[in-house]
């Protein structure tokens, strides 16, 4: 080897560790930061209801917000919440620009490859939705019913495997004509996630809708950055408490309008 070569590769080497060496003292220096500084930064949605939005106060609050000032409360800090959306709530946990993401985050095989996940925080979850004078205890009282759903939803596909053959579906382009139509009367039930019959009854008191049957859950969890384990161990702690002494139940009645059923998963 030329010494012109050696001298390439140590300086190959020398870069790789300095650029190594950083990303390892933020990974295992995150709790230890967060205990020095006083100060927490959690990305929290403001425009999902329930679970994040600006109330008429301007204020942040909702069910993530909720859970990130437990969280910033039992580690002692003071709480910097973090505006974030769906497109970068990893990406600004990652980069560091927040320690923890509180943002109706589920865990998934693509997002367990750049980001670890704590133990499941809240329900998240597809449901039916009728008016409180309407009787439907169970998916057979369903029969007959016209029930709104946006055309591919998951809400259609998870109904027809546990629905009477007597449903209606009646399918619109998305979302937000669904919930038009069963505003309007046209259908007798909506089926839709927990987050849209929120906004809806809110902008809507005067349907006096209500939850009726449980499609589907899916679990949110609290992101941490790679590496993170000291303060994901921590946070893992402080959900297992709030579990314990009901305060997250506390909060899915609050904000969603029923209790958690069943067990929230725990990560690995």
């Amino acid at each position: 080897m030329t010494v012109f070569r050696r001298q390439v590769l140590a300086a190959t080497v020398l870069a790789a560790v300095a650029v190594a060496a950083p990303v390892a003292a933020f990974a295992q220096d995150a709790l230890e930061k967060i205990t020095s500084s006083g100060t927490i930064r959690i990305g929290v949605p403001t425009d999902y209801p329930p679970y994040g939005f600006v109330g008429t106060d301007l204020q942040p609050q909702g069910l993530d917000v909720d859970m990130a000032k437990l969280v910033a409360e039992k580690l002692g800090a003071t709480l910097e919440m973090v505006p974030v959306i769906s497109a970068n709530r990893i990406p600004y946990l990652q980069t560091g620009q927040t320690e923890l993401i509180i943002s109706t985050l589920g865990k998934n095989e693509e997002r367990m490859k750049v980001i670890d996940f704590t133990h499941a925080y809240s329900p998240f979850f597809q449901a039916v939705y009728g008016p409180k004078s309407m009787e439907i205890a169970d998916f057979a009282d369903l029969d007959g019913k016209k029930i709104a759903v946006a055309k591919g939803a998951m809400e259609e596909v998870e109904l027809t495997k546990v629905g009477p053959a007597g449903m209606e579906f009646m399918r619109y382009d998305d979302q937000a004509q669904s919930t038009a139509a069963f505003v309007a009367g046209q259908t007798d039930v909506i089926a839709t996630s927990v987050s849209n019959a929120t906004l809806m009854a809110q902008k809507n008191p005067q349907l006096d809708a209500e939850f009726k049957l449980l499609i589907k859950e899916s679990p949110n969890y609290i992101g941490v950055a790679k590496g993170q384990d000291a303060l994901r161990a921590k946070v893992n702690e402080i959900i297992l408490a709030a579990k314990a002494d009901g305060t997250l139940n506390a909060m899915a009645e609050k904000w969603l309008g029923q209790p958690i059923e069943g067990e929230l998963p725990l990560s690995n």
